[in-house]
């Protein structure tokens, strides 16, 4: 059974830093390219930033250059985005998606809540 199960949520002053945290199972993990995603109420869910299967490649969405990191341990079959510099537009809901372009596979995972308010 394919799970992606996100993490690390919370409320959050503007300024502050928050780690979500993605852990995968039921699928081989390193073969997949993952990616973050958001929905603000209200708004389309959008792209935040993705990481090739290996890791060797990231990108990132203007709105959250410089301030955002992802990161991946196919180890652990876990991929982490680290928030810093939040701001109050950050918030929404987070959500962690796995890709393969080869075997059409795309999952998604439950979301996690990220509140930026003061």
């Amino acid at each position: 059974q394919v799970q992606l199960v996100e993490s690390g949520g919370g409320l959050v002053q503007p300024g502050g830093s928050l780690r979500l945290s993605c852990l995968a199972s039921g699928f081989t993990f390193s073969i997949y390219g993952m990616r973050w995603y958001r929905q603000a109420p209200g708004k389309e869910r959008e792209l935040v930033a993705s990481i090739s299967n290996a890791g060797g490649s990231r990108g990132y969405a203007d709105f959250v250059k410089g301030r955002f990191i992802i990161s991946r341990d196919n180890a652990k079959n876990t991929v982490l985005l680290q928030m810093n510099s939040l701001k109050p537009e950050d918030t929404a809901v987070y959500y962690c998606n796995a890709v393969n372009g080869r075997n059409n596979g795309n999952y998604w995972g439950q979301g996690t809540q990220v509140t930026v308010s003061s």
